[in-house]
């Protein structure tokens, strides 16, 4: 019973305010992420050479680097260039970022999937290069790299928990600092656990749905 009544005065308040900033980071993370990996997957295949050159660099280094030592870069190092961004500002850049460059590789996958013939094809139709990869090419590359798109916005959702490491005080952080207060390292964190699973286990319903929304009859695997 005290347990339960700490959880409920002291735990729940602290959390649920860490909770909320935690969805601030992991949205428009997701959503810049996406749109960068989009970008940045179909320049590595269709841009010209010196361009794919620089979208290659971009991805090996923000797969290569650890995403805490690039938090750490935005947030500590920038300040030697006289240039000052907020935790939040930040980690949502780094998430963003780093979430991009892993986008960006399961885009690029469905992009070299799709067959030479199409854009044969569409050329005879008069289509140019834009139009025929972004009306042709694209909305199929987006339905076949979908599942891996997916599962980065899982893992966005997880380590959005490094936020913390750069003073934005996010799910994780709240919890740490309970924790240190208290004492009560257990029960915090199984309780912070929770809530990432809940997440997660909300992301991967609405991806289940997207997934099933975007899949084309005749042209996808039907679940059993």
């Amino acid at each position: 019973m005290e347990e339960w009544l700490f959880i409920q005065n002291e735990v729940y308040p602290a959390l649920l305010k860490g909770f909320w900033v935690s969805l601030q980071l992991i949205i428009p993370s997701s959503i810049l992420g996406l749109i960068i990996g989009i970008l940045v997957g179909v320049l590595r295949v269709y841009g010209s050479r010196p361009i794919t050159a620089a979208a290659n660099t971009y991805v090996a280094l923000f797969r290569g680097i650890p995403l805490v030592v690039q938090l750490f870069i935005w947030y500590f190092g920038l300040p030697y260039l006289k240039i000052y961004l907020t935790p939040f500002v930040a980690s949502v850049l780094g998430f963003a970022l780093c979430s991009g460059a892993y986008h960006s590789e399961y885009v690029r996958g469905a992009l070299l999937s799709i067959k030479r013939g199409q854009m044969l094809a569409a050329q005879s139709l008069g289509f140019n290069k834009v139009q025929m990869i972004a009306s042709i090419i694209l909305p199929q590359a987006i339905r076949r790299a979908l599942p891996g798109c997916g599962n980065e916005i899982i893992y966005l959702i997880k380590y959005s928990s490094l936020a913390y490491m750069i003073t934005c005080i996010e799910l994780t952080g709240e919890g740490k600092i309970l924790a240190s207060n208290t004492f009560k390292y257990t029960e915090i964190f199984l309780v912070i656990g929770a809530c990432y699973l809940a997440m997660t286990s909300v992301a991967t319903l609405i991806l289940s749905r997207v997934e099933d929304r975007l899949r084309l009859p005749g042209f996808e695997h039907h679940r059993i």
